[in-house]
């Protein structure tokens, strides 16, 4: 059964630990969480409803599949990790759609994911999976740079999500210093 409550802070870092995951790992996961937070925060002070503890709890378990690969599916092995956590489904999604600007339904059939949404749905997914992109190991890093490295391998169409995601977060967030 999915469990409503979110875990803390100190239950998420002891689930990315329990499962496997790297020094490197937590470090980057912790790195995505303190700058989705920012985000979060600065849509909220813009009179959106972000929640903000949900954004944390699903940006420090966003990688947590990572435990068990490094390729592009450790998206879809984080979400069955976090299911078998009983993890709260909105943190679930989190960890499924995080990955590039979003999975299309035609780029999952093609990788041979289960059939699902792997695209950003919510405002707290799209900040995570945002956040994501800005943050290489452990380092703030611009968007130009991390569109310059997908696009060594990804195709066009992927990279025009993250170029889209990166345009919708700079709308919701206007001119905050939290990017800076």
């Amino acid at each position: 059964m999915v469990s409503e409550k979110l875990p803390s802070r100190e239950q998420a870092f002891h689930f990315l630990r329990q499962s496997g995951c790297s020094r490197n790992v937590l470090k980057h996961c912790e790195a995505v969480s303190k700058l989705a937070v920012r985000i979060a925060e600065a849509c909220n002070e813009r009179g959106l409803n972000v929640d903000l503890e949900l954004v944390e709890i699903g940006a420090l378990l966003h990688d947590i599949g990572r435990s068990k690969t490094h390729s592009v599916y450790h998206a879809v092995v984080g979400s069955e990790i976090a299911k078998s956590l009983n993890l709260p489904e909105p943190v679930i999604s989190i960890i499924k759609r995080h990955v590039g600007g979003g999975i299309t339904s035609k780029e999952a059939e093609k990788l041979k994911w289960p059939k699902d949404i792997y695209v950003p749905q919510t405002i707290e997914e799209k900040i995570v999976s945002y956040a994501d992109k800005l943050i290489e190991g452990s380092r703030r890093v611009s968007i130009e740079r991390t569109i310059k490295n997908f696009s060594k391998q990804l195709p066009s169409s992927a990279i025009a999500r993250i170029r889209r995601l990166h345009n919708e977060m700079l709308v919701l967030i206007g001119d905050s210093k939290c990017l800076r």
